[in-house]
């Protein structure tokens, strides 16, 4: 056998590798895609329609994305949230980093409940915001946008995680406890 047709067979082996994980990379997103449309179907049979639905915004495309426009959508995502109308907080731009595949833009929600007795909070809690912008894919694309809450590594994304208060509290309720422990 000569040097060309290994190479050639090797080519072959190589184009057939590509083309399999391609399509089996198809074929796992198409499953999962469906299995998610059956969750939502099953949830509404057992729940009822519209009970316990998550709320979402429609996020902006990556091509209209700007700091300023992302601040304002993750805003109009927090009014989402069921919260007591007593819970203040300020939204900061952070930082741009760029990766690979797609750059980041950090945001931070500090949130307090400031009171007549208390106008200057004791603790804080924080939630992060990551906005992403895919270098891969369509521009047309939506944003990717994902939330953590401080203390905690888990990543929340919008319409698919109900944001719960009791997160901020547990955060407050811990800093204050921790205060209180350190003698200065």
């Amino acid at each position: 056998m000569d040097y060309s047709s290994h190479i050639s067979k090797y080519a072959n082996m190589k184009a057939y590798e590509i083309v399999k994980t391609t399509l089996d990379n198809v074929q796992d997103t198409l499953f999962h895609q469906d299995q998610e449309e059956k969750d939502k179907n099953l949830s509404k049979q057992v729940l009822g329609p519209n009970k316990y639905e998550m709320k979402n915004i429609d996020w902006i495309s990556c091509k209209e994305f700007t700091v300023d426009l992302g601040k304002e959508q993750i805003e109009k995502c927090i009014n989402m949230w069921e919260l007591d109308p007593s819970w203040l907080y300020s939204l900061t731009f952070l930082e741009e980093k760029e990766l690979e595949f797609h750059k980041q833009y950090h945001y931070r929600a500090l949130w307090s409940i400031p009171t007549a007795q208390t106008p200057i909070p004791k603790a804080t809690a924080s939630v992060y915001f990551v906005i992403e912008i895919s270098k891969i894919k369509p521009q047309s694309m939506p944003v990717e946008v994902y939330y953590v809450v401080e203390s905690c590594r888990l990543r929340h994304r919008p319409g698919k995680t109900s944001f719960r208060e009791r997160w901020l509290k547990d955060i407050i309720e811990n800093k204050t406890r921790l205060k209180e422990t350190i003698n200065f």
